[in-house]
């Protein structure tokens, strides 16, 4: 009642002034209970979310890093309750243990829902084991030696190692990250699809159904970035700006698919049997309809092109500054490149993972509570909340990777540190490294994504060396998955033969 009347008998300038003051400290006291963002009534964190809005990941990572918990809550105007940690503990939870409470969820579908429809990836529930059971087949060690030995080791010497003997001859910088996405693409629409889609000739331009999908990626991600949720709903409603560039790339892409769709029933309709085998001819023997098979050729395509291309693009750029890691993969290599050689790479491998703990390929992962709930470490979880884990942040945690978090440091993934000399990879918690989910939705292509990446780059590195010319300094960009800004410029030569 005092503090009431002392209110009253300010002038009001006073009064303002005392009320911007009141604001600012319950802010920080918010912030300092939760050791989360600045938090304002009404607005939220918008404000610091704003300012931050560039360095999202790093913000972050500097907050959850704070919390005594490792998991901070984001609540902003506009924006659902958004949790997002770096607990192992949590992530677990969420991945497995509890793993019914939290799927996709429809804020998270309806993001994504333009591009990728009712694809594997952006569905939950009967249709998603649906989906997942017929998946699963493609992922057996069969077609996975089959995948090395009759599109891998073509793609590689018929197409790849002759564009980069061809800019080594002529002395040109290429963009790396453009050229592993296009090696990728191909690599992927030859196992959905059964052929390949692109050019790998730096001096072509890129093909349109590849184009297509950068422009329904970045877009897409972008929406879920937003700082206001409505203003993409608002765009999307009028048919303005960039979601109306969505809704044609979108076009394309369907479209294409489509007519894949129709000319592979109307040859197989000919021949009275599929002489191919691939996804595409897999789903459309199983009986789906087309719109789910275009919608998950499409989403196979996006995960299997753009994972692989980002984890290989950040893994030459790390790799540039240790020449004596390089060195031993290039020792390790000449064991050979067939299928179970590739997988006694350990020492590659090690480098792979020291490379997407501190590069994710997807540097955040969110899923919507359905009913209310408590994670591990206290945190309570309403209905409808986004719960975000985040594989970049925890890879860059003190806490569990030790002091020399910030170094990279293969050695780290064996049994002995210190001892990479045939030493088997330790076993570390996919929930302290959730680079490929983990519990029921673990990623079913990880063992390609790994044996795709150890050929590819055991291949490259045995012939060529690459020099950067640009970024010197890169920065990372979280869309849908990982990209360097900028692209990724080198010069390309060969390698004398070691002894």
């Amino acid at each position: 009642m005092v503090a009431f009347m002392i209110l009253l008998s300010l002038e009001p300038l006073s009064l303002i002034f005392f009320l911007i003051l009141f604001y600012i400290l319950l802010a920080e006291l918010t912030r300092r209970a939760k050791t989360g963002p600045a938090t304002y009534p009404f607005i939220g964190c918008l404000i610091p979310f704003y300012k931050n809005r560039h360095r999202l990941l790093d913000w972050y990572t500097e907050l959850v890093t704070q919390s005594p918990t490792n998991t901070i809550v984001v609540q902003r105007f506009g924006a659902r309750r958004t949790i997002v940690t770096a607990n192992p503990h949590n992530v677990e939870y969420i991945l497995k243990t509890n793993f019914s409470n939290f799927p996709k969820g429809k804020p998270f579908t309806e993001i994504l829902g333009d591009f990728l429809g009712q694809g594997i990836f952006n569905v939950d529930g009967e249709l998603w084991q649906a989906q997942r059971r017929l998946a699963s087949h493609e992922f057996c060690t069969k077609s996975l030696r089959e995948f090395v030995m009759h599109t891998l080791e073509r793609e590689v010497s018929e197409r790849l190692l002759p564009v980069l003997e061809k800019v080594s001859r002529e002395n040109k910088v290429v963009d790396l990250q453009e050229l592993l996405g296009r090696f990728s693409f191909n690599v992927i629409c030859k196992f959905t699809l059964g052929t390949n889609r692109c050019c790998l000739d730096p001096s072509v331009p890129n093909c349109p159904l590849a184009r297509a999908f950068d422009v329904a990626a970045e877009i897409s991600a972008r929406r879920g970035a937003a700082p206001l949720v409505m203003i993409w709903r608002v765009k999307r409603w009028l048919g303005a700006g960039s979601e109306r560039l969505l809704k044609k790339a979108v076009g394309e892409v369907q479209s294409h698919v489509m007519k894949m769709i129709e000319e592979r029933k109307r040859k197989e309709e000919e021949s009275k049997e599929s002489g191919v085998e691939d996804l595409l001819s897999r789903l459309i023997c199983a009986g789906h309809e087309d719109e789910v098979i275009r919608d998950m050729v499409i989403s196979f395509i996006m995960a299997g092109r753009d994972t692989t291309s980002s984890a290989m693009t950040w893994f030459f750029w790390v790799l540039s500054h240790y020449s004596h890691v390089e060195r031993q993969i290039v020792e390790e290599a000449k064991g050979g490149l067939d299928y179970e050689s590739l997988k006694n790479f350990s020492f590659l491998k090690a480098c792979l993972c020291e490379s997407m703990r501190l590069y994710p390929p997807v540097a955040w992962d969110s899923k919507h509570a359905t009913v209310d709930d408590v994670l591990p470490d206290g945190t309570v979880v309403k209905a409808g909340d986004r719960v975000t884990y985040f594989p970049y942040g925890m890879g860059r945690m003190e806490a569990l990777w030790g002091k020399d978090w910030f170094e990279f440091r293969p050695d780290r993934w064996f049994v002995e540190p210190g001892n990479s000399e045939g030493i088997m990879l330790s076993e570390v918690s996919p929930f302290m490294f959730p680079i490929f989910q983990a519990g029921p939705r673990v990623c079913l292509g990880k063992e390609m994504a790994f044996i795709q990446m150890k050929y590819v780059v055991a291949s490259i590195l045995s012939q060529f060396k690459f020099t950067i010319v640009s970024p010197k300094r890169p920065i990372f960009v979280p869309l849908l998955t990982a990209h360097m800004a900028g692209g990724f410029r080198v010069l390309v030569t060969k390698r004398e033969k070691l002894s």
